[in-house]
């Protein structure tokens, strides 16, 4: 009961989820050194982001993939396999786009906080009604101040500026990530699923759709440190893209997807962390505040959801539980 169809223990799915999060959080901190040192856009950057992870996930997959058997009657049909590959690639598309055009119109503060704030909700309720998944008052509570805490740490210092278009947009963001970790929740459960080539071929359709608009918006930066700036962009494709997203939808398909959403709220304090130790941005009172109340929340929903598998575990009946 504690383990997906691919066989991953719960445990472990917790642990990738937060090393994803963390990762993710890294981001920003070189991406800000990017944007110092060129002018390299946002799409720009996010475009290749995507296809230097994507091409570094296939140089890891290709040779275990030609070392590993499959057998015939466990692979997933093709229409579906395409079908499900294809709305998580522009899942993840419109996440990172929308977010990116959010940030332009209304700020890094609000456009974080509608983003990763109005995640949660989404996903927690679209759990409920596709997949049967109840937080229970534990998870809701957990929940609740995640949001509190991320509304404190993003809003805090009280110069952001709300302008509905970027709210919209930010919106638009969210249900593109709720809908990539719901889908790679039910998509989990099928053990014919192969989790990596999930990851591999995201990354693809979402580097198809992202290089259209980064040609629009120019690909290539003018820097006058371009080795500097291509350190930097390997670190974002290789961190925060290929380890964090395989991890991402590794941890994804056994975790709760209510669970999972909140946990990822740990890229903004990974982010606040760096901003003040590798930046030299100044740690304030509300930095601290928000940063401990989510750590917090992220621990709590922990708890929720191993005891919520414990109590899965006790139901089943007795003659079975040497399966699990």
């Amino acid at each position: 009961m504690s383990q997906a169809a691919s066989g991953l223990p719960l445990g472990r799915g917790l642990l990738y989820l937060i090393v994803a999060g963390a990762a993710w959080g890294t981001a920003g901190a070189a991406a800000s050194l990017v944007y110092r040192a060129s002018d390299m856009g946002p799409i720009a950057l996010s475009f290749w982001r995507c296809a230097g992870g994507l091409v570094l996930l296939l140089a890891v997959r290709l040779p275990r993939h030609r070392r590993r058997r499959v057998v015939p009657a466990a692979r997933e049909p093709l229409g579906r396999k395409v079908l499900r590959i294809g709305v998580t690639g522009l899942g993840l598309a419109v996440f990172q786009t929308a977010y990116f055009a959010a940030v332009e119109a209304t700020g890094l503060a609000v456009a974080t906080v509608v983003t990763l704030g109005a995640g949660p909700v989404l996903i927690a309720l679209g759990a409920r009604l596709t997949l049967g998944e109840r937080l229970g008052r534990g998870g809701s509570a957990a929940v609740a101040g995640a949001l509190g805490g991320l509304g404190v740490l993003a809003l805090g210092g009280g110069s952001a500026t709300v302008r509905p278009w970027g709210v919209v947009l930010a919106v638009v963001s969210a249900a593109g990530y709720s809908t990539m970790t719901l889908l790679t929740r039910w998509w989990g459960r099928d053990a014919r699923v192969d989790g990596s080539g999930t990851t591999v071929w995201t990354f693809a359709v979402t580097t198809v759709c992202l290089l259209p608009l980064g040609l629009a918006e120019g690909l290539v930066p003018h820097t006058a440190r371009p080795a500097h700036v291509l350190v930097l962009l390997l670190y974002i494709a290789a961190v925060p893209t290929a380890l964090a997203y395989a991890l991402f939808f590794a941890g994804a398909a056994v975790v709760r997807s209510a669970t999972v959403s909140v946990i990822m709220l740990l890229e903004p304090v990974s982010a606040a962390v760096l901003a003040v130790g590798l930046l030299g941005e100044r740690l304030t009172m509300t930095t601290l505040a928000g940063t401990l109340l989510m750590l917090g929340s992220v621990a709590g929903l922990a708890v929720a959801e191993a005891r919520s598998i414990r109590g899965d575990i006790r139901r089943v009946p007795e003659e079975e539980r040497a399966l699990v």
